[in-house]
């Protein structure tokens, strides 16, 4: 059965729609950086790193300053000794909550399929 030409467009929309959620969320360790962000409210980039096994200090860095060039999640500065930065997700990066819930709840349907626990 053939596409009508209305739903081929439509159908290019949401492909180019899911291409550009994979542009912002690509790569190995923005999703896990999230999900860090997400379960907590606020971290620390201490509590992030600690969080996300195996990103350096480096890569951490470079990722949260892309995610917050795409306005994912809010630097705040602290007036402490030593100075203090949180990292929050924004009211558009908690957009993002219900598909980070449902990766988890996926994440242990697959591990139990898979191996059994």
């Amino acid at each position: 059965m053939e596409c009508k030409p209305l739903e081929k467009e439509l159908h290019r929309k949401e492909m180019m729609a899911v291409q550009d959620s994979m542009d912002v969320l690509s790569g190995k360790w923005k999703i896990s950086i999230i999900s860090s962000i997400c379960y907590y409210n606020k971290r620390r980039f201490s509590d992030i790193l600690n969080d996300v096994v195996g990103i350096s200090n480096k890569m951490l860095s470079k990722e949260l300053k892309e995610l917050e060039i795409n306005k994912l999640i809010k630097r705040t500065v602290l007036d402490t000794q030593p100075i203090t930065v949180h990292y929050e997700l924004t009211k558009h990066g908690k957009t993002l909550q219900t598909i980070i819930n449902n990766l988890t709840d996926w994440g242990i349907a697959h591990r139990k399929e898979i191996i059994g626990k």
